[in-house]
């Protein structure tokens, strides 16, 4: 098996590599979306730093049982040959209605059948009031027409 694009990356081809990995997040299914990694990919999330994917899977089921009406979109920073630099936003909130948007960046490096087998994120929250929320599109993958990173502002 193998995950297109393959490394090295263009432009064009590191761009949907990113919107791959922002429409499988937006689906929030654990299970799947820890396929697009590596079996020994190792990452650093905040505090924590899975490996493997039933450690990914694990920490996407706790992160997504904490982040309700998780909303995400992704944006290129830069890339190399294997590697992808990405900014990112999402809005959500917790059990008790209180509305986030996570600003974050993201470093990616992938091996050659065009799995993840490092990321590195950096992620800070940032309390919102849901009248402040820009992701309003229905849950699940944000339409092609919806506004991105740079054309709202953020």
């Amino acid at each position: 098996m193998s995950r297109p694009p393959f490394p090295p990356f263009s432009r064009e081809t590191a761009i949907a590599k990113i919107r791959a990995a922002e429409d499988g997040w937006n689906g929030r299914d654990p299970a799947k979306v820890a396929q697009a990694y590596t079996p020994d990919s190792r990452w650093r999330n905040r505090s924590e730093f899975p490996v493997g994917r039933a450690q990914i899977e694990a920490f996407l089921t706790r992160k997504w049982a904490k982040e309700l009406e998780y909303r995400l979109i992704k944006e290129l920073w830069a890339f190399t040959e294997n590697r992808i630099a990405v900014r990112f936003a999402y809005e959500w909130h917790d059990a008790d209605g209180n509305w986030f948007r996570s600003y974050g960046n993201e470093n990616w490096e992938f091996d050659a059948e065009g799995y993840m087998a490092v990321r590195h994120a950096s992620i800070n929250d940032v309390p919102i009031t849901e009248e402040e929320r820009k992701f309003h599109w229905p849950q699940g993958r944000r339409p092609d027409d919806h506004p991105g990173l740079s054309d709202l502002g953020l």
